[in-house]
């Protein structure tokens, strides 16, 4: 079952673009099937090529679509890779994001945007798994961009109301800071190792840079940019609370199971490049840990319960942070998982309270 592994993302594009498509025409029942259904499928697929993987007993798997562009020294294939790690978010974003979608489709009913809603969650599934499942860089950003654009989407998704405009607009322009670090960073990369493939890169960056270098300093700071920006770390943490604008399961499902937990991926993905920068690991562990005290403190001062749960959920990828910061990378990703399953509950039954 690994050869058919690239549909696990394919799939919920294929039901984005069959909502889109019929321009919000399909009747509600059918627009929830395709929705949800897409995700249910997306996930099976999970399974399978998960077993598949674990029962191969190989620490990698990698499969080449086609190569997207070759342009010089720089060639990027449409690759996905299958370890640990991804894994992991495989399982977290097609199955926590599942459930979100069943229940998303009582939760909207009625809604006269009921279709383009799950039109922008199912390609914001498909790209959160494009991220993750991701060979090189390029192919990592392209998704990286594609959950800011739906999160930008799905905040101001009740458009009407001009407070919802606003919110989306602060997150996506806040997230756009941390991106053009990143970018730059990736920029920075290339120059140094020759490839944006993660495994080569890493690889070539462990054998040509010193420990604490100037490079290694640099490239890991601007991908910190970009992590702290997604991650609504200190100090790009203020869009978040913001975010709730949204209806309820874009809570659960991009501001506390997925989306938000892109930084860590990040990070925990390029550790490698962190070992080699020690005094911008310790860095991510003081921006974990005064994240966490200071986004604490703020939600024992909220009376809104989404804005509680928001400022909990900043918290608790600071703790995450905290733990990328010591070098623990299994830790951070585990609580990464349990993370995603309670506080996306927490969010369905702050909806279903209001």
């Amino acid at each position: 079952m690994l050869e058919l592994f690239w549909l696990v993302p394919v799939i919920p594009f294929i039901g984005f673009l069959i909502l889109t498509l019929t321009f919000g025409k399909l009747p509600q029942f059918y627009a929830g099937i395709i929705g949800a259904g897409s995700i249910g499928l997306s996930f099976l697929f999970a399974l399978l090529a998960g077993s598949s993987f674990l029962a191969a007993e190989i620490t990698a798997y990698s499969q080449t679509l086609w190569t997207w562009m070759s342009v010089g020294d720089l060639e990027v294939g449409f690759t996905f890779y299958l370890d640990g790690v991804s894994l992991v978010m495989m399982y977290v974003i097609t199955g926590v994001g599942f459930l979100i979608h069943v229940y998303a489709t009582g939760y909207m009913s009625g809604d006269p945007s009921f279709s383009r809603f799950f039109a922008y969650m199912n390609l914001f599934v498909s790209a959160m798994l494009i991220l993750v499942l991701a060979d090189n860089l390029v192919l990592l950003f392209m998704g990286w961009e594609g959950v800011g654009l739906c999160s930008y989407l799905l905040i101001g998704f009740w458009y009407t109301d001009p407070n919802n405009g606003y919110c989306a607009r602060k997150a996506f322009v806040m997230t756009r800071v941390g991106d053009a670090f990143m970018a730059i960073g990736l920029f920075a990369l290339f120059i140094s190792t020759g490839t944006l493939n993660i495994q080569e890169a890493m690889f070539n960056a462990e054998a040509e840079w010193v420990v604490g270098s100037g490079i290694a300093t640099a490239v890991t700071l601007l991908l910190l940019g970009g992590a702290v920006g997604k991650s609504a770390q200190l100090p790009l943490q203020t869009w978040l609370p913001d975010a709730m604008a949204g209806p309820t399961p874009i809570s659960a499902l991009i501001h506390a199971a997925t989306m938000v937990t892109a930084g860590v991926y990040l990070i925990s993905r390029t550790h490698v490049l962190y070992l080699l920068a020690p005094d911008v690991q310790y860095l991510v562990g003081v921006i974990g840990m005064i994240t966490l005290l200071m986004a604490g403190f703020t939600a024992l001062t909220q009376n809104d319960i989404k804005k509680v749960l928001a400022y909990s959920t900043v918290s608790q990828i600071g703790y995450m942070f905290l733990a990328l910061g010591v070098g623990a990378w299994g830790s951070a990703i585990f609580h990464l998982m349990t993370h995603a399953f309670f506080k996306a509950l927490l969010f369905l039954t702050a909806g279903s309270i209001i």
